[in-house]
């Protein structure tokens, strides 16, 4: 009995995971796609969609959750091992475009069902230690700001996704907006142009 509940959960399991994958692409293709048009991408009934995700809502969350998993994952690697707090938000920049640019249209998607203020509480961790990069940055006067950290931190969240709906709305490259992202966020934290150009080239090399 065990092992055939043991088998049923295994099955249950591969077919969220199936479900997940196959909406995350559905969704990228076509945002407005439906519960339905997902159970048939995926080789799927439309009521075992359902037993997994009561709602499209529900589906869309979910999907935010791993985006955002995904996006702090990198944000850590992008900032590790950088001495420099400017080199060190350089990389964590570029490195979270790299896994944002393929959920861009996603978020824009989320702020339909899961609000913007469900997507900014997920990421607090990542807004969290942003606020740390960036206190210890402005402590050394590697950065300049008139904001707090804290403040900061918000406001370059805020630019990320600004970039994020510019590449969605046609009006920047989607190949130029990760280093484009990475430069306005070291400006805004006092960076010299000049300066954060150079870095983020050498980082993108």
């Amino acid at each position: 009995m065990a092992s055939m509940t043991t088998g049923n959960t295994s099955r249950a399991d591969a077919n969220r995971r199936r479900i997940l994958d196959v909406a995350l692409a559905e969704l990228l293709r076509d945002p407005d796609a439906s519960m339905d048009q997902i159970a048939r991408a995926a080789g799927v009934v439309r009521r075992t969609v359902y037993g997994h995700f009561p709602s499209r809502e529900a589906l869309v969350g979910t999907l935010v959750d791993g985006a955002v998993a995904a996006v702090a994952a990198a944000h850590e690697a992008g900032r590790a091992d950088a001495g420099d707090p400017a080199r060190a938000l350089a990389g964590a920049t570029l490195a979270t475009w790299e896994v944002a640019d393929r959920y861009r249209i996603l978020v824009a998607l989320a702020q339909r069902s899961v609000t913007m203020q469900g997507i900014r509480e997920r990421l607090a961790p990542v807004r969290e230690a942003c606020e740390e990069l960036l206190e210890r940055g402005l402590k050394e006067g590697v950065f300049t700001s008139p904001l707090p950290a804290p403040a900061l931190a918000y406001v370059h969240e805020q630019l990320v996704f600004a970039v994020m709906e510019a590449v969605n709305d046609g009006l920047l490259a989607p190949e130029e907006a990760g280093r484009s992202a990475a430069v306005t966020v070291l400006t805004a934290a006092g960076v010299p142009a000049s300066r954060a150009t150079e870095l983020v080239a050498k980082l993108s090399d």
